[in-house]
């Protein structure tokens, strides 16, 4: 890492880098350079940058069934139900992923399809698809092979997103053959063919690709051999492999005139020290060298920016005094919880040193909005920087130091070198890229630059001259409020690797148990095996049919018509706490059984126990063992429950952001006192168990006895029902 300037304020100290060896500048102003920056530098005879997926997905579609010999695809993830082509493609082949590449290789009996993901971690079991190692579609041909990475130094990730074909074009950037990808340059704020699987809509997400041919093609096809046999333990492990056929140049998309003509590629790489290899940080150099070489502008699209030595360097740049400008466009915040807290935490600190550096007006960091009166942001997942009119960096790298020391990384650069024609080029894609986000054309953008010289000066001019509500918005990053107590502390962690959240909790929740560490483990892997088991029952058996309404109903009035019934309905509440059934389910066949009154006693009575059953559970096993079930909410309810006592969990309860039996163990774990859980479990569930028993009883009789008064008393408490919860929203956006 670079050493802080002591006249400017010292950044954070990456944990990566403690451990890894300082990368090397590249020497003289060079920035491609294979003793520093790049693991080769190699002709590709064409190469273009393909902005968003759409565009990406479409030329894939349209090359994979010209491949003769092999595909590699290498990701972060890969899904096969996606469909590259939303909507249709129109080509006679079928719409999914795996369907799609089984019939091309029924067509070409030649062909070899060889898929490698990042064998994740259980924290992104739920963002995935399930046991992808283990779905019928990779292996429904014999020539179609798909394999998990985990050949890798704990916390590390494989995160290259390359597509290689016949080892003649191949194409790496930020995007992945997965879910939540897809999108058109328009980024319409309600595009319906923006959905995944289960027609759920995600929003606008921006993203880059470069595709490129010739010997740097050939040389990605060599990086994707070595991570294909680098993912066994033994080479000699699979089926036999194939050798690299003979490099074709056919292969380019016709409908696409290429950005730049015979020009060299640095190929830039992140590897880990492993298995007796020693570490790479190309990409760490390149960004270092890259910034260095900038004279006037510095353009830059990543999903993060926490990456301490490339902050230092932009730190100094723009506090020289003929420094160059920098716009970072980012996300306007990151996703979900564990994000926040880690990357956007120190996200917001980078920024906040670098607009204490910046005394001329040169940094500014902006998030593009498609519907700003409405607030619709396009979240950037693209990873790349432009260097006045020389340097155009395109990869899988985010600038945080995860990528600049830990996970596999795959960047490209290509150099004008005072080349007018590349420097053209570098140019136009610039200004495609904020054409894109401003609502404007490339020969606006081009003028607005031509006469201001200054990145963020001719921004400014192009927004003062619009009227769109597609824009560019000023981005200020704050630290959430819940989290400000915890900034200091956080470690610089990359949400797409399964130790981050580990560590990250541990250091929320240093305190050290003093249980068996043998008795704890029994306790845990039985639970984790007992979870495992009923949800593979629920999903995949009769058994999960079993415990419909209807079911439960029938059995819950045997039960009430013996002479302990009731109380065993309430034990019943206790053991369905324990096995995860959903309470509410539970408290509307209650209520059905017992009527509104009886039905909420009992109801009430049960949810209690059990909670007091999971709150002393939790408490036994410590928050390390509830860390292992709970995983990221454990430290998102831990925060809420012991900063906030009575009243968090009274919210907890009347907004359930977690399931009721996660609460309980975490509120236990979390030393919450148990007079306030259960005061606020009572207070928090009452109302909404009241309204669930009468609503349950009401709605059968309506449906089986229609009366006036019947039909009246469902509409009363969905009234109720739907006021609260708007009530409820509301408060909840108050606080936020």
């Amino acid at each position: 890492m670079s050493e802080p300037n002591p006249t400017q304020p010292e950044l954070l100290d990456s944990p990566s880098s403690d451990t890894e060896a300082a990368a090397p500048i590249a020497p003289n102003g060079a920035v491609m350079d294979t003793a520093s920056t790049c693991e080769w530098i190699l002709r590709a005879h064409r190469a273009s940058v393909l902005i968003d997926a759409a565009s990406y997905y479409s030329v894939l579609r349209d090359m994979i069934p010209r491949a003769r010999h092999t595909i590699f695809i290498l990701g972060w993830d890969i899904d096969s139900r996606i469909e590259l082509v939303p909507g249709g493609a129109n080509d006679g082949l079928p719409p999914r992923l795996s369907e799609f590449l089984c019939a091309v290789l029924d067509a070409n009996p030649q062909l070899r399809i060889h898929l490698l993901g990042w064998d994740f971690a259980m924290l992104y079991a739920f963002e995935r698809e399930w046991l992808p190692s283990y779905k019928p579609a990779w292996h429904a041909r014999r020539r179609l092979s798909f394999r998990l990475d985990g050949r890798h130094p704990l916390g590390a990730s494989h995160h290259q997103k390359i597509v290689v074909i016949d080892d003649s074009l191949a194409f790496t950037g930020g995007i992945d053959l997965t879910g939540s990808r897809w999108d058109t340059p328009e980024h319409r704020p309600a595009d319906p063919l923006r959905k995944n699987l289960g027609k759920t809509s995600y929003g606008p997400m921006h993203d880059a690709q470069l595709m490129f041919d010739g010997a740097a093609a050939a040389a990605i096809a060599h990086l994707a051999r070595e991570r294909w046999r680098r993912s066994r333990a033994s080479h000699k492990a699979g089926r036999p492999f194939i050798e690299k056929p003979a490099a074709r140049t056919d292969l380019w998309p016709s409908g696409i005139e290429p950005d730049f003509t015979d020009v060299d590629l640095g190929i830039s790489l992140t590897e880990s020290a492993y298995d007796g290899r020693p570490a790479i940080q190309q990409v760490k150099a390149l960004h270092l060298s890259a910034v260095a070489a900038a004279r006037r502008n510095i353009y830059v699209e990543n999903q993060y920016f926490t990456a301490n030595s490339v902050g230092a360097a932009l730190q100094k740049r723009i506090a020289e005094e003929n420094g160059p400008d920098l716009a970072m466009v980012c996300p306007y915040r990151q996703n979900g919880w564990l994000q926040e807290a880690t990357m956007g935490v120190l996200r917001a600190r980078l920024h906040k040193l670098l607009k204490a550096a910046d005394h001329a007006g040169r940094y500014a960091m902006y998030a593009p909005v498609v519907d700003a009166p409405n607030g619709k942001f396009v979240n950037v997942h693209s990873k790349m920087m432009i260097v006045d009119e020389r340097l155009l960096v395109i990869g899988s790298a985010n600038l945080n130091n995860r990528s600049m020391v830990l996970d596999s990384e795959c960047c490209i650069v290509i150099d004008a070198r005072g080349d007018p024609q590349r420097q053209q080029a570098i140019a136009r894609i610039r200004n495609r890229l904020l054409a894109e986000h401003l609502a404007s054309s490339e020969t606006e953008v081009a003028q607005a630059l031509a006469r201001h010289g200054r990145l963020n000066a001719a921004i400014a001019s192009l927004k003062a001259g619009s009227d769109s509500v597609r824009t560019l918005e000023p981005l200020t990053p704050q630290v959430p409020p819940e989290l400000r107590d915890i900034a200091e502390g956080v470690h610089v962690l990359d949400p797409e690797a399964p130790i981050a959240a580990n560590e990250l909790i541990a250091q929320f929740l240093p305190e050290p148990t003093h249980r068996p560490v043998i008795v704890k483990l029994l306790v845990l892997g039985a639970l984790a095996l007992g979870v495992v088991a009923l949800t593979v029952a629920w999903r995949f058996t009769p058994f999960g049919h079993e415990l419909s309404f209807a079911k439960l109903a029938s059995e819950t009035q045997r039960l009430a018509a013996t002479h302990f019934g009731p109380l065993a309905v309430v034990a019943m509440y206790v053991a369905a706490a324990l096995l995860s059934v959903p309470v509410t389910l539970l408290i509307a066949v209650t209520g059905f059984v017992f009527g509104a009154v009886a039905g909420a006693a009992y109801a009430l009575t049960g949810t209690l126990i059990a909670a007091a059953a999971g709150w002393a559970a939790g408490a036994w096993l410590g928050r390390d063992a509830v860390r292992e079930l709970a995983g990221a909410r454990l430290n998102q309810l831990s925060e809420r429950l012991r900063s906030k006592g009575l009243m968090a969990v009274i919210l907890l309860r009347l907004v359930p952001v977690a399931p009721f039996s996660i609460v309980n163990l975490a509120a236990g774990a979390s030393h919450v006192r148990f007079r306030d859980f259960m005061a606020g479990t009572a207070i928090g569930m009452a109302p909404g168990v009241v309204l669930a028993t009468s609503f349950a009883r009401q709605l059968v009789a309506a449906v089986t006895h229609p009366t006036p008064l019947s039909l009246m008393l469902v509409g009363v408490i969905g009234v109720a029902l739907v006021s609260m919860s708007l009530v409820l929203r509301r408060m909840l956006t108050r606080r936020e």
